[in-house]
């Protein structure tokens, strides 16, 4: 029975490596391939598996023998790993990143071993050991250790002391990232201590700040649900439909701790809206009905949270749930690049029923894990700045807009500005409703007071007068009309048919106007199924109503062809268009506009590359031509050998060149092409080692269009 065997590619694909690099193993263990197409037999893939374990193992041994180099520390038997990352004057959050490197998920306050020293070694570069913990009367220099000698006697003191007591000494620049931990009912000394630590970053220097944590997921699969248990409030109830329709910002007391969660809107029409949560988190949660499954709007929020760079925790919700299958819906995300931490991923996942509250404490703790792993710090006495989560024009109270402070602290009676809008704060209000007269980092603010509604996710700053703050509206607005003007021509929905070249247009990007909200859905559920891997449809901007200045320039920014159904531009909407060179495409069928769309988006693929052989011939004699070389006489087998044509030279059954003729004669003319059965005389591009015997196999690379179907 024949052996199986596998592609060199599909090889390297299964053992993590690149192509290349499985060519380079594969050559220095003797095995002749001629590139990563070729095929090997399991014999060959076990040779490589035990070369490559060979190599691990000279590798960890080789760590271990530079680590018993590195400078000793002595660790008392039986610190946390917080204590032992002080001893090697470290801080907390780093140790707890380089477990999790390893795939280690543990708090700093989890008990030391042998392994946990010798990764922490390796991390730190020391050459970590456990000693016998020196006499208590030593155990005074409990702030001095982590920053001087690295002693042993420091961490254990800490350990024996009551947690109160912990909060009051500890040095504040370490020890806020060692307790995260200890206490989940912190008493008054550990509000003392955070107040410290507040002070700290009151003297311009960065302090910790809480996390802000998007919830991101499928409709009607828990989000706000999820956020109702943590925030005891009743949010659902109050959204129409039960779907949530804005983007609502909260803040949460857990542990000592604050966390800042957003909300955003899981229904298809508010894929724009996530991606701007995404943009301002520093941790999503991705919520995953387990009786469901991954759903179009999970991945869709996967990929802004990937796009983001943010970690990811998943919520597996609804596990009490009869027919809920929670290893079904791991297996879904790992199908796209999220592995459990229990299958030997780094993705944490926590099964939950947010409903009942059941294992809601756990996911708060993962989330306070991975932010002490982050380090977030913020400098509340620097110039504040942030981000406009949403905006919108109230009837009663003007331009309202909603923010995250991101760096320094916002006051009441600051002059604010975005690129686009501008206007001296006269009131802030919470996300409890509550009047506030400052935000530090990490808190969401609803601000009133702006001269105009800023776009969502602009950043915003603060300047010291308004006529300052005028002059800069004046300056950007200026500079806007300038770089319109110098814009060059926008694409027709007929000339980016006629593109093909994705990395010239990766979107079809388009502006969507509609006359009523059921036609606008109706369009984009039906644009967004047209989205494929190869080349995708992203909607700017949808609304329902006549097509308005606003949409002409959001269109011109963003080079968007702005679509209407039903509905017609204004007067000044058609004079910026013709200006700006934003073509405006208006439709009565759905049909007719998808078909036209279809034949853009198929303009954008990527051609498919074919080789195409065109003939064979055979080398029969060889030629010596004074200043030109040797000359291979030939004869035509099969098809045709053409000028311009790529050619191999194949000896004994095996491609020895490739490259291309530099001449090509019949008799003594120089001819474009011979044909089979006809006697020719060619030469080889910088190449003359051809032998008689040798075959010649000519070829062409031809590019055939795509359609969306075979993409």
């Amino acid at each position: 029975m024949p052996m199986s065997k596998i592609r060199v590619y599909d090889l390297a694909k299964k053992l993590e490596k690149s192509n290349s690099e499985m060519v380079e193993i594969l050559t220095n263990l003797g095995v002749s391939i001629k590139s990563h197409m070729s095929s090997v037999d399991q014999e060959v893939v076990a040779l490589v598996e035990k070369a490559l374990q060979e190599m691990k193992d000279a590798e960890e041994k080789k760590e271990i023998e530079a680590v018993a180099t590195y400078p000793t520390v002595t660790v008392p038997v039986g610190a946390s790993v917080a204590e032992a990352a002080a001893c090697a004057g470290e801080k907390a959050g780093s140790a707890v990143k380089a477990l999790m490197s390893e795939g280690l998920m543990l708090p700093a306050t989890t008990r030391s071993d042998e392994k946990i020293l010798l990764i922490l070694g390796r991390f730190f570069k020391k050459n970590m050991i456990f000693g016998v913990p020196e006499a208590k009367p030593e155990a005074s220099e409990t702030e001095k250790a982590p920053r001087t000698e690295a002693k042993g006697a420091a961490p254990v003191k800490k350990a024996q002391e009551p947690a109160a007591e912990e909060a009051e000494a500890a040095p504040h620049h370490e020890e806020p990232e060692v307790s995260r931990h200890i206490q989940p009912k912190p008493q008054p000394s550990g509000k003392k201590g955070k107040k410290d630590k507040n002070k700290k970053g009151g003297k311009g220097v960065a302090a910790l700040r809480p996390p802000i944590i998007t919830v991101m997921g499928h409709v009607d699969h828990g989000k706000t649900t999820l956020l109702d248990t943590i925030r005891n409030t009743h949010v659902t109830d109050r959204e129409a439909g039960g779907i949530t329709q804005h983007i609502g910002a909260s803040r949460v007391e857990y542990n000592g701790h604050t966390l800042v969660f957003l909300d955003t809107p899981g229904h298809e029409a508010f894929t724009a809206m996530r991606a701007r949560g995404a943009q301002v988190t520093d941790i999503a949660v991705l919520v995953v009905a387990a009786d469901d499954g991954i759903k179009p709007q999970t991945i869709e929020a996967l990929n802004h949270a990937k796009a983001a760079g943010v970690p990811i925790v998943v919520a597996v919700n609804k596990v009490d749930k009869a027919d809920a299958k929670p290893e079904r819906v791991r297996q879904q995300l790992s199908d796209f690049g999220l592995v459990p931490e229990e299958w030997g991923g780094d993705t944490i996942m926590v099964d939950v029923a947010a409903k009942q509250g059941l294992h809601v404490d756990d996911l708060l703790e993962m989330l306070l894990l991975v932010a002490e792993m982050q380090e977030l710090k913020a400098d509340e006495k620097a110039a504040p700045t942030g981000t406009v989560i949403e905006a919108n024009l109230d009837k009663g109270k003007g331009p309202v807009a909603t923010v995250i402070v991101q760096d320094g602290t916002l006051h009441r009676g600051d002059i604010i500005h975005t690129s686009t809008a501008w206007g001296k704060i006269r009131a802030m209000i919470d996300d409890k409703g509550k009047n506030v007269n400052s935000a530090g980092p990490s808190m969401p603010v609803e601000i009133l007071g702006l001269e105009s509604v800023p776009q969502p996710g602009e950043k915003f700053s603060t300047l010291g007068s308004e006529r300052e703050a005028r002059d800069i509206m004046s300056q950007n607005a200026f500079e806007r009309r300038e770089t319109d003007q110098s814009k060059a021509k926008r694409l027709t929905l007929e000339e980016l048919y006629e593109k093909m070249q994705t990395e010239e247009i990766p979107q079809l990007r388009i502006v969507l106007k509609t006359d009523v909200q059921g036609s606008l859905e109706a369009f984009h559920s039906s644009l967004m199924k047209m989205s494929t891997d190869a080349v995708s449809i992203n909607i700017v901007h949808e609304g329902v109503g006549r097509i308005s200045e606003s949409d002409v320039m959001l269109a011109s920014a963003s080079n968007a062809i702005l679509v209407g159904f039903n509905v017609r531009p204004d007067a000044n909407a058609k004079k910026i268009a013709e200006a700006e060179g934003v073509q405006i495409r208006l439709y009565q069928v759905i049909y007719d506009m998808l078909d036209d769309v279809r034949a853009a988006m198929e303009g954008m693929l990527t051609p498919e590359l074919r080789e195409h052989t065109l003939g064979t011939a055979e080398i029969r004699e060889m030629f010596r031509v004074p200043k030109i070389g040797n000359i291979a006489g030939c004869r035509v087998l099969e098809g045709l050998l053409r000028r311009s044509a790529k050619v191999r030279l194949i000896r004994d059954g095996v491609v020895f060149w490739s490259g291309e003729l530099s001449s090509l004669k019949h008799f003594k003319d120089d001819v474009r092409e011979i044909k089979a059965g006809n006697e020719c005389g060619l030469s080889f591009e910088k190449f003359q080692d051809f032998k008689v015997g040798d075959s010649i196999e000519a070829y062409e690379i031809l590019k055939e269009k795509k359609t969306l179907d075979q993409a």
